[in-house]
């Protein structure tokens, strides 16, 4: 499965990197990448990982998901 979110605050590799540790630290998830430029963040996971679970992962670094 995939999901694909809108980040916002994002600017940097730091920011970039600490997306994609969070992330990445879900149970079920294969593979983060971050596009600082589109401002997105896709991520490859199984059935068990929900949206709101990597929504939530993001928001506790102080970026902001929008639809």
């Amino acid at each position: 499965m995939q999901t694909k979110l809108n980040v916002d605050g994002m600017s940097c590799a730091h920011c970039e990197n600490a997306v994609k540790n969070a992330v990445s630290a879900i149970n079920g998830v294969t593979n983060v990448a971050v596009d600082l430029a589109m401002k997105t963040v896709t991520v490859v996971h199984n059935e068990n990982v929900t949206a709101d679970s990597v929504k939530n992962a993001i928001e506790e670094l102080g970026y902001d998901v929008v639809d």
